[in-house]
């Protein structure tokens, strides 16, 4: 039995329905590629620009000196852990009211950040000191020993001497720069955010993933302002 051949038309209608089916198959496949770059492009400006909350501070008690005229300030200090669980509290007494944190940070390159290293995707710190400057009269807390593994990072158990080695390095690399270039480190320094403390303010202390430490404040919820509340 003999084929019937196709008109002519009908070819052409089967060759302009193909390259069609064509054209919109590579349309189809560039805006998928365009959707997806925009989304990893998205992740990156997210992984540049995003924080993490690593304190909290609270002024718990004022008083006031009458000899050096000036308000004595107490202040509650919770720190949270790599994993974002608070830590014990701690109580710092000052006399004055304009308190500095002093922090070691250490900064990666932005191609590190963006990309989500697992080990070297955003900012390390660690929390040195809490202090007031004035002179002489300078008074200040030291919340992590120098050279010791940060509660905030510390591993349960008895610390591995890798662990040690790492924090090590970090104290070498925030104070003194030592080798820095080598491990992909864009800044290491030591820093001192602070902040006039006064009462009914909540004080969120923030790393940025791509930068260093900030101090954010908030008004206290209402709920819980002038109630003690009890521990858990």
């Amino acid at each position: 039995m003999k084929l019937k051949k196709l008109p002519f038309n009908m070819i052409t209608v089967f060759i302009v329905l193909a390259l069609a089916i064509g054209v919109f198959y590579a349309g189809y496949q560039s805006y998928q590629r365009f959707v997806q770059e925009k989304k990893i492009l998205q992740q990156i400006i997210d992984r540049l620009q995003a924080d993490s909350r690593i304190a909290e501070v609270v002024v718990t008690d004022v008083g006031y000196d009458p000899v050096l005229k000036k308000p004595i300030t107490t202040i509650k200090f919770l720190e949270f852990d790599s994993l974002g669980k608070p830590l014990a509290p701690k109580y710092f007494t000052f006399s004055g009211n304009l308190i500095q944190f002093q922090s070691l940070v250490v900064r990666f390159d932005d191609a590190l950040v963006a990309s989500g290293d697992n080990l070297k995707g955003k900012s390390v710190y660690l929390f040195w000191k809490v202090f007031v400057l004035e002179g002489k009269n300078t008074q200040e807390y030291v919340i992590t020993p120098i050279e010791e593994i940060p509660r905030g990072y510390k591993l349960e158990g008895a610390a591995s001497a890798f662990e040690k080695r790492l924090w090590e390095e970090f104290w070498d690399y925030a104070l003194y720069s030592r080798a820095a270039t080598h491990q992909r480190i864009k800044n290491a320094q030591i820093e001192a955010p602070g902040k006039k403390f006064v009462p009914g303010i909540l004080y969120t202390l923030r790393i940025e993933h791509d930068g260093g430490i900030r101090i954010d404040v908030s008004d206290i919820p209402e709920i819980l302002k002038g109630e003690k509340i009890l521990p858990f």
